[in-house]
Order: C-alpha cells, then sequence, then structure tokens
C-alpha cells in the first residue's frame, strides 16, 4: 500500500493555502474559482480536490492556519523579555497591516464572519487566542515593572486587541495611511498608555 509523506502532505496543504490566501485577498471569497485557486497554485483541480472538498473548505482553512500562526508566534514570544515582547508583536503587526494583500484578507475574513457561523468561530477562536497571548505579555511585563500595576491584563489585552482591528480599518478606510510610517508612534502610543504611573504624574 501506498503511503502519504505527512510532511509532503502538510507542505501541499500550505501550498494551496497560500495561493488561496492570495486569491481570496484580490477577489474576495464569491468571486474566487476554484480554477483560479489551481492556476495560483500551479496544481490540477483533482490535486487540489485530495486535500480539499470545497472553495469554502479552503477558505476556513486559510482561517484556521492563521489561528495556528498567531500560536506559533505567541510561543515564540514566550521565551523572550515581555515588554520587548510585546513590541516585537506591534512590529509584526504594522508589518502586516503594510501588505496591502493580507490587510485585504484579514477584511475579507472578516466580512466573511458576518456571513457564515463556521468563519464567524474559527474568527472568535483566533480572537481568543490573539487576546489570551497578550494578556499573557501584560502580565509577565507587569510583573517585571515595565506596564502599569493597575492595569487588568485581560482588559488590557482586549483594549490592545482593539487596538490592531483598528489598524487594519484604518489601512481599509484611508488609502493615504501607511503604517510603517507610524511606526515609531505607535511604539511611543503603547509606551505612554501601559507604563507604570509615577508619583509625580498620580
Amino acid at each position: 500500500m501506498r503511503t502519504v509523506d505527512p510532511a509532503k502532505r502538510q507542505a501541499k496543504r500550505l501550498q494551496i493555502l497560500e495561493a488561496a490566501a492570495r486569491c481570496f485577498a484580490r477577489t474576495g471569497l464569491g468571486q474566487t474559482r476554484t480554477a483560479d485557486i489551481c492556476a495560483e497554485a500551479g496544481m490540477s483541480p483533482g490535486n487540489l480536490f485530495y486535500y480539499f472538498g470545497s472553495k469554502q473548505e479552503i477558505f476556513a482553512a486559510v482561517v484556521e492556519q492563521d489561528g495556528v500562526d498567531t500560536s506559533a508566534l505567541f510561543a515564540d514570544l514566550s521565551t523572550a523579555e515581555p515588554w520587548d515582547a510585546l513590541t516585537r508583536f506591534f512590529d509584526l503587526v504594522v508589518d502586516l497591516a503594510s501588505d496591502t494583500e493580507y490587510a485585504r484578507l484579514v477584511l475579507e475574513i472578516s466580512a466573511q464572519a458576518h456571513r457564515d457561523e463556521q468563519i464567524a468561530a474559527l474568527v472568535a477562536a483566533n480572537d481568543r487566542s490573539v487576546r489570551s497571548g497578550l494578556a499573557d505579555l501584560v502580565e509577565r511585563a507587569t510583573e517585571a515593572g515595565r506596564i502599569d500595576p493597575g492595569l487588568d491584563p485581560v482588559t488590557t489585552a482586549t483594549w490592545l486587541a482593539t487596538l490592531v482591528d483598528g489598524l487594519f480599518n484604518r489601512v481599509a478606510v484611508d488609502a493615504s495611511f501607511a503604517p510603517a510610517r507610524e511606526r515609531e508612534t505607535l511604539q511611543l502610543v503603547l509606551a505612554r498608555l501601559l507604563r507604570p504611573t509615577t508619583r509625580a504624574e498620580s
């Protein structure tokens, strides 16, 4: 019996998901055809359908993979100095928001979450993962004396996640907004919002 190499299978799935993500970013879920994904991935329809049963299944897998990547990111950041890890996280967010293709994909996923319960559940799970990861960073940075101890980590994480969402929305509504150009200002805003308050400032 012929066996399938798990590593090769995963690599092929990721190839399809990366190609599909580019297609969904360009034309949206509704206007993207499986033929478009096949062309982008450089494979036949038969090959694609061996891994995924439908375009909707591929879209859901793209959202799931985003969650996997997010979990891997926070696992990597968990070993870094907490304030440095927090600033690195927002540096990455700025890089992603500066990527027009990725920013469009984020908005398409958000739009589909309002129409499809499965996508909504996946997006909600990804959001919980982000907020949990941020809450951990905030808690560790507070213990290290880098963040105001009066800030609740869970609530603060929710506001930081809201800042991330707002960044992508700003990119969508303001063509002149360049996230990379605002990187230093964002880091300054974070420091001023989260830093411990001295007696003179209280």
